[in-house]
């Protein structure tokens, strides 16, 4: 169980390629005592990630045992890979910051709210199909059958995604303008304080 009394539990999902990383990235340099939550994922590394830093890369094997355990929050399956929320690093996350963001899919919000967790849960909707294909594409490592695979997974997400507190469409290109309307309606409808840099 969630064991703190301090940080405020943001999730964020998108469909593949939907930006979800970029997201927080941006958002953690508006909030001056966030951090973004390293989940756990069977899948392997891709080029330029780092252990601890964008995932907890473990075995299929070792996912297993930490489900049998209850080791998790939340977990998933997609793709053919596991991907998690391990309770003890959620709690030491809540811990240490006011503001702890994390990713996840659909079904790993329905675990929070059956769970009870409080959470605040934002969806970024992409504008259309076409350019979430071209996202998936250009990030590469993926056949035209797993690319078909995600946009049929994509419209059940956002068809899945009415349940959540902020639905926002991230515009191709314009990623400072759904970062800033985030911080705005997270400042506004939820008192989270916005880090101003001065220049």
């Amino acid at each position: 169980m969630i064991d703190s009394k301090k940080g405020v539990f943001v999730l964020v999902s998108a469909p593949s390629g939907g930006g979800k990383n970029a997201i927080i990235r941006g958002l953690l340099s508006r909030f001056p005592d966030a951090v973004q939550l390293v989940t756990t994922t069977t899948r392997e590394k891709r080029p330029g990630e780092k252990e601890g830093v964008d995932y907890y890369y473990i075995s299929k094997q070792a996912f297993q045992e930490k489900k049998d355990a209850d080791a998790f929050v939340e977990y998933n399956e997609y793709a053919g890979n596991w991907y998690g929320t391990q309770w003890e690093h959620l709690n030491a996350a809540l811990g240490q910051y006011s503001i702890v963001f994390s990713q996840a899919e659909v079904h790993g919000k329905r675990h929070l709210d059956d769970l009870g967790i409080p959470h605040i849960a934002i969806f970024l909707l992409p504008e259309n199909l076409d350019i979430l294909r071209k996202r998936i594409e250009e990030r590469g490592g993926t056949t035209e059958e797993s690319i078909k695979e995600r946009l049929e997974t994509a419209k059940a997400e956002i068809a899945a995604s009415n349940g959540y507190d902020l639905r926002i469409v991230n515009k191709d290109g314009y990623i400072e303008d759904t970062i800033t309307d985030i911080v705005s309606y997270l400042d506004t409808e939820h008192g989270l304080t916005v880090h101003i840099d001065k220049k």
